[in-house]
């Protein structure tokens, strides 16, 4: 049951993040993978700060947060490759 409560958080940051950046999201696994794996990094950033989710709002919160913070580190890394070039 747990796996599938990161699954669907992961989906709905995932949506959240897609729409803001995007305009209309990543499909259904990209919005899933972007969400999951922005769950661990915001899990990561609000650790440094010491805040912590404690609720679906949280979770989702929280995982949003880490999606556009990863997605703005890959946009970074894809700009200074273009640039090496």
């Amino acid at each position: 049951m747990h796996l599938l409560w990161i699954i669907l958080v992961g989906f709905v940051a995932g949506w959240i993040v897609g729409h803001l950046t995007r305009g209309r999201g990543f499909g259904l696994l990209g919005d899933i993978i972007v969400g999951i794996l922005g769950s661990w990094v915001g899990s990561f950033i609000f650790g440094l700060t010491g805040i912590a989710a404690y609720n679906t709002i949280g979770s989702i919160l929280m995982s949003v947060v880490g999606a556009l913070a990863l997605l703005f580190l890959i946009s970074l890394i894809r700009s200074s490759r273009s640039s090496a070039k």
